[in-house]
């Protein structure tokens, strides 16, 4: 062998050991980085299911919880609230054709069983979070209130199934999360599985 063969191949060793050794650290760099992209176990945790009991819930009272960063409410509708629901002339979207919410929930309650609305407590129009206000506020809030949530941000009035009523800022009714029900007490917010 030669004086340039031995130079070729230890030129060739040498580039080659060169090339392993920069992949190397070019995946062992590349890792970290790709990991990064993935969520954190806080942020996993946050877009979590939620359970709720709902077992001590009494009719007209409302239970709020996070989820996703939002709260969402769950309320025990009463005969009284669920008897309102009727009055849909004046809803901007009464069969919620526009609005955001499973295929289980698109009826005149918007949800799975209409005595329980579960709901995401943020205005569709800026981001604010409604009130709940009842019929005895129909002095404060005008003469066709029957009940519901009200947004003192900008106005907006919504029924006790989250539906919107017209003239209002917001352009949407309420959002209704995916939610399933573990038991006649429990309810998973954030995933429905199927036959619940």
């Amino acid at each position: 062998m030669s004086d340039s063969e031995k130079i070729d191949n230890t030129r060739r060793n040498l580039i080659v050991a060169t090339s392993v050794v920069g992949g190397a650290a070019s995946a062992g760099a590349a890792i970290p980085f790709v990991a990064s992209w993935w969520p954190s176990e806080r942020v996993k945790a946050a877009g979590a299911p939620v359970e709720v009991d709902i077992a001590r819930l009494e009719p007209g009272e409302m239970k709020v919880i996070e989820w996703r960063g939002k709260p969402v409410w769950v309320v025990r509708r009463t005969k009284e609230m669920l008897d309102s629901l009727k009055a849909v002339a004046r809803l901007t979207d009464p069969g919620s054709k526009d609005s955001e919410q499973p295929e289980y929930a698109k009826n005149d309650h918007r949800a799975r069983k209409a005595e329980f609305m579960v709901m995401e407590g943020v205005c569709t129009h800026l981001g604010c979070s409604p009130q709940l206000k009842g019929a005895e506020a129909k002095a404060e809030m005008g003469g066709d209130w029957s009940g519901g949530f009200y947004c003192a941000c900008h106005g907006s009035k919504f029924d006790y199934a989250g539906r919107v009523f017209k003239g209002a800022p917001a352009p949407l009714n309420l959002p209704v999360p995916p939610h399933a029900y573990l038991s006649e007490t429990t309810i998973l917010i954030g995933e429905d599985k199927k036959g619940a």
